[in-house]
C-alpha cells in the first residue's frame, strides 16, 4: 500500500535553504527567458562581438557620391546610377576627360553605403574605388607614396553612449565604423583588431586609461603593433527619434595625449552611420596632420624595456645610483685605490627565470620593480604575463642566485630557490 502524509503535516511544511535557492533560480530564469527571449539570453552568453575590417589596400577610395538615376526596370536604373557614379568620382579624384569605358576599366570595386531601388528608379550613396595601378598616373597627385608613413598603430574605438564606455564588448556602430574604413591610401598604419574571442578581454574600455607601461609593452606584442591611438566617440540623443549629436576627439600614446576634437550631429538614428564614417574619415586627417608635424611618434618607454611609468622609473634609476655611490664610497683601506676593486658590475651575467603571481597590472609593476632595483641586475622583462595567475620574467643578474634570493627578502618577499629560478610572492 503507497503510504500518505496527512494534509496537517503539508500544513506545516516550510521549504529548506536548498529548497528556497533552488526554487528562486528556477523563478529568475524563467523571468529571463520570458521577458528578453532565450535566443538574446544565448547570444548574451557566447558574446558574438568580432567584426573583421576590410581588406586595406593602396586603391584610390572616392566616398560620398550620391546618384538618382531611373530606368525601365528597377535593376536598369541601378545600372545606370552605378555608370553615373563612377563619372562622378572620377571628376571629384582630378582625372581628365575619359571615355566612360576607360573609366570603368579602372574601377575595382563599387561599396554601396546607402542606397533605394523602386521599380524604376534608383537613389543612392556610393564609394567608387580605382585601381592605383591602372588609375594613378592620371591622379597621381593623390598618391601617398612620397609622404611618411607611421608606425604600426594599435587603434581602440572607444564609445561613450547612453553612460556607457564600450569598444568591443558588444557590436558597437563606432568599432563598424573603423571596420569599413579603408585605410590604405592613408600615411597611418591602422592596427584593427577584430574584437573576437579574447581580444574582448584584453582590450576593454578601461584599457587606454592604463599607464602601465609593462602591461602595454605585452598588448601591442600581442598585436605588433608599436604605439596605441584612441579615437573616441560620444553620442548624446536630445529625445527617441530626434537628433543625434556626436563629440570626436582624437588620442594617442599610453598617456591618452589629447590631439583634437570636433562635432558633428545626425538629424535621427538612419544618420549616425553616416556620422560615423564622417568623422572616421576626419580623425585620419587629424592623425595624418600629427604624423606630419613630428607627434605621432612610439613612446620610447614602452620599448625600453622598463615597463613603468616614467616618474616610477626615475625613481628607481635614482634609487639604484645611490646604491652604487654608497658602494663606491666604501674604498678599502689597505691602500688599495677604487679602481682595483671589483665590483658586481664586473662580473659576467647570467639568465634566470623568476616566477611571480600576477593578480592585476599593478603587481606586475611591483614585481619589476622589486627585481630590477636588486644590485647586480642588469635587466628585467616579462616573457609569459598571466593576468590572475603566476606570470614570469627573464633576468639578467651578474652574481650568485643566492645573492638575488637574499635581496629580495629584504624587500619583503618570500623566495623559492630552484635550478637556475627564483620564485617570489608576497
Amino acid at each position: 500500500m503507497t503510504p500518505t502524509l496527512p494534509l496537517s503535516h503539508l500544513g506545516r511544511w516550510r521549504p529548506g535553504p536548498a529548497a528556497t535557492l533552488l526554487g528562486g533560480l528556477g523563478v529568475a530564469l524563467a523571468v529571463a527567458l520570458v521577458a528578453i527571449g532565450p535566443a538574446r539570453l544565448v547570444a548574451q552568453v557566447e558574446g558574438d562581438r568580432g567584426i573583421l575590417p576590410v581588406a586595406t589596400s593602396s586603391d584610390v577610395e572616392i566616398s560620398g557620391i550620391t546618384v538618382n538615376t531611373t530606368g525601365k526596370t528597377g535593376w536598369e536604373a541601378r545600372l545606370e546610377g552605378w555608370k553615373v557614379a563612377q563619372k562622378q568620382a572620377w571628376l571629384k579624384a582630378g582625372g581628365p576627360a575619359m571615355p566612360d569605358s576607360t573609366i570603368e576599366s579602372m574601377v575595382t570595386a563599387v561599396v554601396i553605403e546607402r542606397e533605394q531601388i523602386g521599380p524604376k528608379r534608383y537613389i543612392a550613396t556610393l564609394t567608387i574605388v580605382f585601381d592605383r595601378a591602372r588609375a594613378g598616373q592620371y591622379i597621381g597627385g593623390m598618391a601617398t607614396g612620397a609622404r611618411a608613413r607611421s608606425a604600426p598603430l594599435l587603434t581602440i574605438p572607444v564609445l561613450y553612449s547612453g553612460g556607457v564606455a564600450q569598444v568591443y564588448e558588444v557590436r558597437g556602430p563606432w568599432q563598424q565604423a573603423w571596420a569599413q574604413f579603408r585605410g590604405g591610401t592613408s600615411p597611418i598604419d591602422y592596427v584593427r583588431p577584430s574584437g573576437a574571442g579574447g581580444e574582448s578581454l584584453l582590450i576593454t574600455a578601461g584599457q587606454p586609461a592604463r599607464r602601465s607601461r609593462a602591461w602595454w609593452h605585452n598588448v601591442l606584442d600581442q598585436f605588433g603593433a608599436a604605439d596605441v591611438i584612441v579615437p573616441e566617440a560620444r553620442l548624446e540623443r536630445q529625445w527617441p527619434g530626434g537628433p543625434v549629436r556626436g563629440t570626436f576627439t582624437a588620442r594617442y600614446g599610453p598617456d591618452r595625449t589629447f590631439l583634437e576634437s570636433f562635432t558633428l550631429t545626425a538629424n535621427d538614428e538612419a544618420g549616425v552611420t553616416r556620422m560615423l564614417a564622417d568623422a572616421v574619415v576626419r580623425i585620419d586627417a587629424a592623425y595624418t596632420r600629427a604624423l606630419e608635424q613630428g607627434l605621432l611618434k612610439p613612446d620610447p618607454t614602452i620599448r625600453q624595456g622598463s615597463g613603468m611609468d616614467p616618474a616610477l622609473v626615475a625613481l628607481v634609476q635614482r634609487a639604484q645610483a645611490l646604491e652604487q655611490a654608497k658602494q663606491a664610497g666604501a674604498a678599502p683601506t689597505d691602500g688599495a685605490t677604487p679602481s682595483a676593486t671589483p665590483t658586481a658590475a664586473a662580473a659576467p651575467a647570467s639568465t634566470i627565470t623568476i616566477q611571480f603571481a600576477s593578480p592585476d597590472a599593478g603587481a606586475v609593476d611591483a614585481a619589476l620593480a622589486a627585481v630590477r632595483g636588486a644590485p647586480g641586475v642588469q635587466g628585467a622583462s616579462t616573457t609569459s604575463l598571466a593576468m590572475g595567475g603566476t606570470s614570469v620574467m627573464r633576468v639578467s643578474y651578474a652574481g650568485e642566485l643566492s645573492a638575488l634570493a637574499a635581496a629580495l627578502r629584504a624587500r619583503g618577499w618570500q623566495v623559492s630557490v630552484g635550478s637556475n629560478a627564483l620564485s617570489i610572492r608576497r
